[in-house]
């Protein structure tokens, strides 16, 4: 079912914009009812978590969708401010019908968002979010009488509930008599709330840097990069720390710093799990879009796995693994996927995983990366307005000559050396975004660098016309 309205609400994670020009009021109103009506087309009075981030605007804005959800007959269960994955393994665990988290995960502070989360707790499917555009476009959402209007309801203890699950999917055991000293940079977000008292109820000693939540992000923007961690990587230095772990916003990703204050970035770290995962399920399928490194099919074929490709964002990981059956994912943003616990990208999960895969070894973080296959990533942006975007990729496909073109999701262009740069338009900003990977740091900055000038000539040749 296609939505009458020609702009796209949902993007590649939800519905994101920047509040009081894409997300006003009315507009997040008018999209909680039709969410609402969404989920009560198969049930009179469906269940509903409610969950909000550590934004500025999230409280108003998680106020004003259990408002409309209420308006449409549901159930709303406010969970309070909660990381994304938090709220996502109590949708599935407490049996609800739905959920809707308030969150715009690692954009800058005067973003917001909505995601929408199936009772399997994973984000609904592109076919569900066109019914929902469809409802709303048509204005069809459907407002109760005042007696057949839903209701505002508390949770308790829910953070505790996810706390418990992640640490009965590791060794705690070994993990606390490692006693390793971890630092914990949450980017005054709601991780906050979960992985320093998560490490700590494992046993290590923790040390929190930008801690207290707060939607200015005072500490650093929320987005995990390089450029945002000198502060965690200078901690872990000077505390002699094991380890250090960085957070997105909603706590739904990790990246992690090596005793040395080095950052090793997420197809790194996806890499040791991946190792770690197989050797003790050996045959099991890895899933992992096509950002992903070439490192990750190298060492899935070396512990006898395989690696499924799927196109970038957390919920096509999150569907195949269900789809296939498969218990590990991963991107090479820091989401870690893992399925005995839930199939969605989980950070303190993440981090519980990194502490057991250290405390089994008894090596450093660095010493178990030295050991991996060594490729140098870069992530570059350029600006592109909304309405140009579907006509870029079939311009830059006729103007590249390539070993190999994949189309999974955008334009993957591989190079004789086996180097490759992965051409996409974002889903959740004005702009497309290229990665790429190659032998040397000269080579993949040289490789980026003239993807980026082409698609820069090809923009403004399009304008012209």
């Amino acid at each position: 079912m296609k939505a009458k309205s020609a702009r796209k609400l949902f993007g590649t994670n939800g519905v994101r914009g920047i509040l009081n020009k894409d997300l006003t009021p009315q507009m997040v109103l008018d999209l909680s009812e039709s969410i609402g009506t969404f989920f009560g087309r198969t049930i009179d009075s469906s269940k509903i978590l409610l969950g909000w981030d550590g934004r500025t605007s999230s409280p108003m804005l998680a106020d004003i969708v259990a408002s409309g959800l209420v308006n449409a007959g549901c159930k709303v269960y406010q969970a309070g401010m909660a990381p994304t994955p938090a709220i996502q393994f109590l949708t599935k665990i407490q049996s609800l019908n739905g959920g809707v988290m308030v969150t715009a995960s690692h954009n800058p502070p005067e973003y917001n968002g909505i995601k929408v989360i199936d009772k399997d707790g994973v984000e609904i499917s592109p076919k569900d979010e066109l019914i929902i555009e469809n409802i709303y476009s048509k204005k069809k959402y459907e407002r109760k009488d005042w007696n057949h209007l839903g209701e505002k309801l508390s949770i308790q203890d829910g953070l505790d509930t996810y706390r418990e699950a992640i640490r009965q999917k590791v060794d705690e055991e070994k993990i606390s008599k490692s006693k390793l000293k971890i630092v914990v940079d949450p980017a005054n977000g709601v991780g906050s709330l979960v992985t320093p008292y998560l490490c700590r109820e494992l046993g290590c000693e923790i040390i929190t840097i930008n801690a207290n939540i707060d939607g200015n992000f005072p500490g650093r923007l929320p987005e995990p990069t390089p450029a945002n961690l000198e502060s965690l990587c200078k901690a872990v230095k000077v505390s002699q720390a094991d380890l250090g772990v960085a957070h997105d916003g909603d706590a739904d990703r990790a990246i992690f710093v090596d005793e040395k204050g080095q950052i090793q970035w997420g197809d790194k770290s996806f890499a040791l799990i991946v190792e770690h995962f197989l050797r003790n399920n050996p045959g099991e399928e890895i899933v992992t879009p096509v950002s992903s490194s070439q490192m990750i099919e190298i060492i899935a074929l070396r512990n006898g796995g395989k690696v499924i490709w799927t196109p970038v964002g957390s919920p096509y990981v999150s569907r195949t693994m269900i789809n296939k059956k498969a218990k590990l994912g991963g991107e090479e943003n820091g989401g870690i996927f893992y399925g005995p616990h839930i199939p969605v990208r989980d950070g303190a999960m993440a981090t519980a995983l990194m502490l057991e895969i250290m405390a089994l070894s008894g090596q450093k973080l660095s010493q178990l990366i030295e050991k991996l296959p060594r490729y140098f990533n870069i992530k570059e942006k350029v600006p592109c307005p909304v309405n140009l975007k579907s006509k870029i990729l079939k311009k830059l496909e006729s103007n590249v000559k390539a070993t190999k073109i994949e189309t999974i999701d955008g334009l993957k262009i591989w190079q004789k050396d086996g180097s490759w740069i992965l051409v996409r338009p974002s889903g959740t900003e004005p702009l497309y975004r290229i990665f790429a990977e190659a032998e040397t740091q000269e080579k993949v900055e040289a490789l980026a660098l003239r993807y980026k000038k082409l698609i820069t000539r090809i923009i403004k040749n399009i304008r012209r016309k």
